[in-house]
């Protein structure tokens, strides 16, 4: 969707308006969102929250109008369980947090999932070297399954947080074979030790009624052509083998690799975390050009970009664009922080390319 205003993917919007309107009158409105990591909270939050609730903030004016009041019911879901979802408790507590910010959202947890979850092995996840912050989630959620006890409480709109539940098939509208109806999925039980537990179809099914379904189950890394074959890719985590954020095998002739975020740890963590990320590999740098340079001067950058042809954006282009931005008279309120541009023809001309 087009919150983020990228110029890649205006178009969605239309396409994203049309599959919302799609269900029939009678129904309810509901979208399906798979995948339990913060980017899936946070598009079930913004989903339901709707123009009024969102007028302030950057979302584009365009992504609004699409949002309109905000979707009816969002679903999300993931095959395994909660003391295994890659969620942080900033982002659940956010979405226990909307009924009181007068969002009129329902935050729904069924306290039998669980306990469903709850296995000999994720009771040790618990108690284990880094189980804090994970049992701190487990009460948040057990006190949010105990808020609601029947439908006489809910608000207008809801987010359900559902588990162990693995999506296998989408099915089509009865009427309309191009457009989605309802995502099939097979309810799992845990099995495995601590730390590596694993999702099993148990022969149950559950499906849901939806218009639109969202994936986000963060990206694996692909290694770049001869990687695999000099050793420096682990292809079953997706992350560049590093000591420290120093790509193994990778000095001398090189000159020296490094890496960070997602290609060194794998596809979790939040803002906060790739910074601690990234300072452990400059950290890294900074112990390596102590001990001697490692790096050959390779030219002038500006003069082989333009050798080829390339436009480049500076930091004073960039700057261009950002005072373009927040201009009072581009915003919809005085508190909004700035209205993005979205088309690269837009950026280029504010930037003064």
């Amino acid at each position: 969707m087009p919150f983020a205003g990228h110029p890649d993917y205006g178009h969605i919007g239309a396409l994203v308006e049309d599959l919302l309107s799609s269900q029939n009158k009678s129904e309810k409105q509901q979208v399906v969102v798979i995948g339990q990591g913060n980017v899936a909270l946070d598009c079930a939050r913004i989903m339901a929250k709707g123009i009024s609730h969102l007028v302030d903030t950057d979302i584009t004016s365009s992504a609004l109008e699409v949002l309109k009041n905000g979707v009816q019911s969002t679903v999300v879901l993931g095959r395994r369980g909660h003391v295994q979802g890659a969620f942080t408790i900033k982002e659940i507590r956010e979405l226990t947090k909307l009924r009181k910010e007068g969002v009129n959202v329902s935050f729904l947890v069924r306290s039998d999932e669980l306990d469903l979850g709850m296995t000999h092995a994720s009771e040790e996840e618990l108690e284990g070297p880094g189980g804090r912050p994970k049992s701190r989630i487990d009460k948040l959620l057990r006190q949010a399954a105990e808020s609601f006890y029947d439908e006489s409480t809910l608000d207008e709109k809801e987010i359900s947080l559902r588990f162990l539940l693995n999506p296998i098939e989408f099915l089509p509208l009865d009427d309309d074979p191009s457009t989605l109806g309802k995502v099939v999925c097979e309810r799992t039980k845990l099995e495995g030790e601590p730390g590596n537990q694993s999702a099993v179809g148990t022969g149950e099914f559950e499906t849901f009624p939806a218009q639109m379904a969202l994936v986000s189950i963060g990206y694996k890394g692909v290694a770049l052509d001869g990687m695999q074959n000099e050793g420096l890719f682990d292809p079953q985590r997706g992350v560049v083998k590093h000591v420290g954020g120093k790509v193994a095998e990778a000095a001398g002739s090189k000159g020296g690799l490094y890496t960070a975020g997602w290609l060194k740890r794998g596809p979790s963590g939040i803002i906060g975390t790739n910074i601690m990320d990234a300072k452990d590999t400059v950290i890294t740098i900074l112990k390596d050009l102590a001990k001697q340079p490692i790096y050959k001067k390779g030219g002038d950058i500006d003069k082989f970009l333009k050798k080829r042809g390339v436009s480049v954006v500076t930091w004073s282009d960039y700057e261009n664009i950002d005072a373009a931005e927040t201009r009072i008279d581009r915003k919809r309120t005085e508190v909004q922080p700035r209205e993005k541009f979205t088309t690269v023809n837009e950026l280029l001309v504010a930037a003064g390319v």
